[in-house]
């Protein structure tokens, strides 16, 4: 399974998260194992969501992403349920979106927990974290 981190999260928290993940694949193995890239580094900079992600739903994916216009695009929206993706909204505190560090917390904070919804839950679903660190599903 993998995680893909949307573009608007730095691509520098995909490959650290990879590879903090590593060691949570071994309690994991019985569910399976997940990797976590970057939506820039994988399909490049700038690609447009209807084009990646089809792409992303071609593996046993969910996304992460601070852009809850997915959700409430319909055809967005539609291309992720029909791809069968696990979605992760990050909700900011505000429009300029999170800082740098506020979302290290954030994911940190919620890492095991997407980590179990990811790999036991039936696709396609959607959750939302909000700044204040609620998550609950849509």
């Amino acid at each position: 399974m993998t995680f893909y981190i949307d573009e608007n999260i730095s691509t520098s928290l995909a490959e650290a998260f990879n590879i903090l993940q590593q060691g949570l694949n071994d309690d994991f193995k019985k569910y399976g194992t997940i990797t976590v890239k970057s939506v820039v580094v994988e399909f490049g900079a700038g690609t447009e969501d209807e084009v990646w992600i089809p792409l992303a739903g071609k593996g046993d994916a969910c996304i992460i992403t601070q852009d809850y216009n997915i959700h409430k695009t319909r055809l967005q929206r539609q291309l992720s349920q029909q791809h069968r993706l696990g979605m992760f909204y990050l909700r900011p505190p505000s429009k300029t979106g999170f800082k740098y560090w506020d979302m290290v917390k954030v994911l940190v904070a919620h890492w095991e927990q997407m980590n179990k919804i990811a790999l036991r839950e039936s696709r396609p679903f959607a959750y939302k974290i909000t700044s204040k660190g609620k998550m609950e599903a849509l």
